[in-house]
């Protein structure tokens, strides 16, 4: 079986610790993204802009593995505080197309860079 390891040039890169997705037949394994930008600076704004920064992240690298959002078959998103969950899926209903993809939201106690919001996903191709 071939495993192929994706990272995008549009995303702040981590290689000495992981990969932005990992590519076998039929799917792609999206890592965590958090709301940093290209230099891995966390962007300015709250749970809105910072999932919205979640989800482009996460579209650059579907673009640099072969997919899209179209294509995204489960969503994990992890919230720093679960009484974001309303704003959060404003956001996420507005730039995810329709239908939406299978999904699980958690509270986790502690995220990387102590961020709000990181969220992960599992692609085809």
């Amino acid at each position: 079986m071939s495993v192929e390891k994706i990272n995008s040039t549009e995303n702040a890169t981590f290689t000495h610790i992981l990969s932005h997705a990992t590519k076998v037949p039929g799917l792609i394994f999206l890592s965590g993204q958090v709301p940093a930008d290209k230099n891995g600076v966390i962007v300015e704004g709250g749970i809105k802009e910072h999932t919205a920064q979640c989800i482009k992240n996460l579209g650059n690298v579907l673009e640099a593995a072969g997919s899209s959002w179209e294509k995204v078959v489960k969503v994990n998103v992890y919230l720093k505080d679960m009484d974001n969950f309303a704003a959060m899926n404003e956001v996420y209903e507005k730039l995810l197309p329709s239908p939406k993809p299978a999904r699980t939201c958690i509270q986790a106690a502690k995220l990387p860079n102590d961020v709000d919001i990181e969220i992960e996903a599992i692609a085809a191709y």
